[in-house]
């Protein structure tokens, strides 16, 4: 049996690294080792079965797969180079990265994996925090064909209800995902500006709601219910479903990649400054949601609403 590792363990990667080590006890398979930064997070995925391994590069030499699910590319680049300079054989193991991360920090690690005989998986998701934890993700996966083949069978089903095959250039999974990035973050700011649109009029975030659900599909209506919950502007003492800063992230990359193109992205750019805008005012516990906040004030009302945490 090969063993599987993981690292990251944000409201992202603790869905679904507990939909994978559910996933390995029904198969009887070997339980999952996980690291994080903090690990008290792993807490819950003890609770199922999993066995908290401290040190990465203690993971890392026990493992076969290497699951990331990382906030940035810094934080991948460490860990990569971790692994490289620990000493430890890494030949014929999988790095599988999660994340959303720049194509060129992608061409970096399969250049600094190939070296030691490692293979690198590029296995962006598309979802939230609530469609992660029902195992219902979208992937993009890129990498060795003999890599995502014994990948796959660990996601397809367990962690995500569709795999996007990209090919064996591991960077364009993740150049599908930043450009997926600009619909999402679209959609998110065309969501904000229908509800502030609709509480102005007396309309009523209600049936607006109901709209977006029924007519624009279950992602526009989540997000809808991220507003009309106040889930874009949690309880400071909780963690946003993705983190505001994460998409601020997330949305610079497509920005500057298009601009290297020289292509424009006006919505994307709109709805990044209304991001900054919303960090800038309600700190860093907002969900990327929160340019409703935003548009709330620009429309004369408060940024918080009354599901909302106020300040």
């Amino acid at each position: 049996m090969t063993q599987i590792g993981w690292y990251g363990l944000g409201s992202m990667g603790l869905a679904m690294a507990s939909n994978l080590q559910r996933h390995l006890v029904t198969k009887k398979s070997l339980n999952l080792l996980y690291t994080n930064r903090t690990m008290s997070r792993g807490t819950p995925l003890q609770a199922l079965g999993a066995i908290a391994e401290p040190s990465f590069e203690k993971l890392v030499s026990r493992c076969g797969i290497i699951f990331t699910m990382v906030a940035n590319d810094s934080v991948l680049q460490g860990l990569i180079s971790s692994a490289v300079q620990s000493g430890e054989s890494l030949k014929d193991k999988i790095f599988v990265d999660c994340s959303t991360v720049h194509p060129d920090m992608v061409s970096s690690a399969v250049a600094q994996l190939t070296g030691p005989g490692a293979s690198f998986v590029s296995a962006p998701v598309f979802g939230g925090n609530p469609i992660a934890v029902d195992g219902k993700l979208v992937f993009a996966i890129g990498g060795p064909k003999s890599a995502t083949d014994a990948v796959k069978p660990l996601i397809q089903d367990v962690m995500g209800r569709k795999v996007i095959e990209c090919g064996e250039d591991a960077t364009k999974s993740s150049l599908l995902k930043i450009a997926g990035n600009i619909v999402t973050v679209n959609m998110m700011e065309a969501v904000g500006e229908a509800q502030v649109f609709a509480e102005k009029t007396g309309l009523g975030t209600g049936p607006m709601e109901e709209l977006i659900g029924e007519a624009f599909g279950p992602v526009a209506g989540g997000y809808s219910k991220r507003l009309t919950t106040g889930a874009y502007a949690p309880p400071l003492d909780s963690r946003p479903g993705f983190g505001v800063s994460l998409a601020i992230k997330d949305a610079n990359h497509a920005i500057s990649m298009a601009q290297a193109e020289g292509a424009k992205l006006p919505g994307l750019e709109l709805a990044r400054a209304n991001m900054e805008a919303a960090r800038n005012y309600g700190g860093e516990c907002l969900d990327s949601s929160s340019m409703y906040g935003v548009l709330r004030q620009k429309a004369g009302l408060a940024f918080w609403n009354e599901k909302s945490r106020k300040q």
